[in-house]
């Protein structure tokens, strides 16, 4: 009996001794982490594939859209305006899939974010220490409402941007209409519904615009849809943060949506001949909070 009751004096104090350790770790500071939000900015600076202002064509017009939600597939810090592409820090690469004949982005495997929402999270323990200046981001897809004059009245649709610089495609639901691909799109593929009824298309090669300002020290490739952005003060990382960072990458969606005029009203007219032709955002804007 004796020893019996050492034996239950042990085991509880174990289980004291156990518990108050449990008590202790959940006391102990999470991990920081790094988190990336999306931001769609209506009134940022509309800029041309190099990064500079730019005004619209004559004989087309532009309207901003409303953005839902976004998809990208790259995220890279870069040090230096001379950091090329891929030798920066790599912190988020999206599924890609052959199934389609080529290496092309996964839709069906997209991760999506809405304006302010975030986008990804991960411990700030795996991105490297350093300095960063400037942003990477490849855009795979984007979502929003545009206003369309149809048969004199005036409509709001859906549209659906593939910007990826290849994308393989299932089905995807826009605005309650199922659309069946089954096939790999290149960039500038576009479908949009309205009132039920759907329509899509392509437009022509390398007119989606990719604004990059470190086009001569950094080149990205053709049909990449690779947006670079600088930071007002270099990123730091130390490896010591206790607490989360948030980095927010604001996108210049200011007259982002683009066509073709036949009747010069400014008006997106698709039934009297409009074409698309630009569906690219038109800037990036990092920023750093904790």
């Amino acid at each position: 009996m004796k020893h019996l009751k050492s034996v239950l004096v042990l085991a509880i104090f174990g289980m004291v001794f156990s518990c108050g350790t449990d008590n202790d770790d959940s006391q102990q500071p999470s991990a920081a982490n790094l988190i990336i939000k999306l931001n769609f900015d209506a009134n940022q600076q509309r800029l041309n594939n190099l990064g500079q202002p730019a005004t619209i064509p004559d004989g087309n017009a532009a309207q901003t859209p409303t953005i839902q939600k976004m998809s990208a597939n790259y995220i890279e810090f870069a040090p230096t305006a001379t950091t090329q592409l891929g030798q920066g820090e790599v912190v988020f690469v999206g599924e890609e899939t052959d199934a389609g004949g080529a290496m092309a982005i996964d839709f069906q495997q997209a991760i999506f974010a809405g304006d302010d929402e975030v986008f990804l999270s991960m411990p700030l323990s795996e991105v490297a220490s350093g300095s960063y200046e400037w942003v990477r981001v490849s855009l795979a897809y984007q979502e929003g409402d545009i206003q369309l004059l149809n048969n004199g009245s005036e409509i709001t649709g859906t549209l659906a941007s593939f910007v990826g610089y290849n994308n393989y495609i299932t089905t995807f639901d826009l605005n309650g209409s199922a659309i069946a691909v089954n096939d790999d799109v290149l960039q500038g593929f576009w479908a949009f519904e309205a009132l039920g009824f759907t329509t899509q298309g392509q437009a022509p090669p390398g007119a989606t615009t990719v604004p990059n300002p470190l086009f001569a020290t950094s080149p990205v490739p053709q049909g990449s849809c690779i947006v670079t952005g600088e930071f007002s003060n270099p990123f730091t990382i130390t490896g010591n943060e206790t607490e989360d960072v948030t980095v927010t990458l604001s996108f210049s969606v200011n007259d982002s949506f683009e066509w073709t005029e036949v009747n010069a009203d400014g008006q997106y007219e698709p039934s009297a001949g409009e074409q698309v032709v630009d569906m690219g955002l038109r800037g990036l804007i990092p920023s750093v909070s904790n």
